[in-house]
């Protein structure tokens, strides 16, 4: 049956529209858009009174499993919070990983994002990791693209076991969910490593989802240890390309950052973590026309993380466009899913998000980025459509149970911080 969604004020990202018209859905996409669209027999007619539509957001780079820490006691400084992390990454179980994926997906889904781009680790338990991931998310109803992160960090099996994975789920991941290897910890991650890594992404065809330059540290144990900076190593092992995702990217240099963006890799701005883990102050207006925003350790709330990108890097004097950071996310998921994503057109994957945001000034395509920066939130997500189904309406998720989530999370949790070293 299709739906027809009557009355909508529709957004488009890029570039910049406002518009009153009708959207048909039917079988996940868009089919039809028009002033006004009759009804078809037996067609489910949701009538929206203006509300406004704007394409579903995209995290460009998550860690689901991060948000087991939310609240843990640790010191200040780049160097603790990424050291809480490996901790914690270490003490997961496997149903710590799947409660943390659906509360971290149902948190995306209630703030508007319908895509979630999320790298993965958990060295103690690595077989069935990457599935335990998909089927918490999966409970939410957004769509992910996931990754196993591959390092040396846990020793060669634990490294082979992660190679596996990431293999075995990128050729089971089907529907709302791609499979894709990931790398970190390149100041200790060997060369095998990386030529494995290169096999996985060239026989797949899959994403790699690499995160650098975010620990200060990192190009000084690569260059003791490998003779390279990481970047110089990736560039070696031709892991930088159009199918190749930076997260982070704080500490390049220009020259290297210039070599980057000539490969045509995407390049994620991630900053409120960065303000968060006092990680040094990065240069997303610098990052290309395929700099897009990732959420990272924080909440997944992309809506938020554009807000805190425009404001910092107005105060670092290098403003960006931040529409267009918010477009090459829905252009990474598109190449993610060989699907359109994103405009609110015929044929493009129905992930939409109702808001019932009353603008207190115009509304318009000239004002659109300003009513985005500072006055949407998601506090003014209502309902949300993804793949043309409803997950989540008048603020209800459809398809989870949230108090549950909730308990099986702070359970979860519990048992997390009991297994850190004290």
């Amino acid at each position: 049956m299709t739906t027809l969604l009557k009355g909508a004020t529709l957004i488009e990202i890029e570039p910049p529209s406002v518009e009153r018209a009708d959207l048909r859905v039917d079988k996940g996409k868009i089919v039809a858009r028009g002033a006004s669209l009759e009804p078809l027999p037996s067609e489910e007619v949701t009538e929206l009174g203006g509300r406004l539509v704007m394409p579903g957001l995209v995290s460009a780079h998550h860690h689901l499993h991060a948000g087991l820490a939310r609240g843990l006691p640790r010191s200040s400084g780049f160097i603790d919070s990424l050291a809480l992390l490996e901790q914690l990454e270490t003490a997961l179980s496997l149903d710590d990983v799947q409660a943390a994926a659906a509360v971290g997906g149902l948190e995306g889904l209630c703030a508007g994002t319908t895509t979630v781009f999320a790298l993965h680790a958990s060295p103690k338990v690595v077989p069935g990791s990457m599935g335990r991931l998909a089927h918490g998310l999966n409970d939410t109803g957004i769509r992910g693209v996931l990754a196993y992160e591959i390092s040396d960090r846990a020793g060669i099996v634990s490294r082979e076991e992660a190679l596996e994975e990431v293999t075995g789920f990128i050729s089971r991941a089907r529907g709302r969910f791609r499979g894709a290897v990931g790398l970190a910890h390149l100041g200790d991650t060997s060369d095998e490593a990386l030529a494995a890594v290169k096999a996985i992404a060239t026989g797949t065809g899959a994403l790699s989802l690499i995160n650098v330059a975010e620990d200060p540290r990192e190009e000084t144990q690569s260059l003791e240890r490998f003779g390279a900076a990481p970047l110089e190593r990736l560039f070696a092992k031709e892991l930088i390309g159009e199918k190749t995702v930076i997260s982070q990217a704080v500490h390049f240099s220009w020259p290297q950052l210039s070599e980057l963006l000539m490969r045509g890799a995407w390049v994620v701005h991630a900053g409120r973590s960065n303000m968060n883990g006092q990680t040094g102050l990065a240069t997303p207006s610098k990052f290309g026309v395929r700099a897009c925003l990732g959420t990272d350790v924080m909440s997944l709330d992309t809506l938020a993380e554009a807000q805190v990108a425009s404001l910092r890097t107005r105060d670092a004097g290098q403003p960006i466009d931040i529409l267009r950071f918010i477009a090459n996310g829905h252009r990474l998921a598109s190449a993610a899913f060989g699907q359109t994503i994103g405009p609110l057109r015929e044929e493009a994957v129905a992930d939409l998000v109702v808001l019932d945001y009353q603008p207190p000034t115009p509304l318009t395509s000239e004002s659109l980025s300003s009513h985005l920066l500072h006055g949407m939130a998601s506090q003014h997500v209502e309902s949300v459509m993804v793949d043309g189904m409803w997950r989540l309406w008048k603020r209800k998720p459809l398809s989870v149970d949230v108090a549950e989530l909730a308990r099986a999370s702070r359970e979860a949790a519990a048992a997390v911080w009991a297994r850190l070293p004290r």
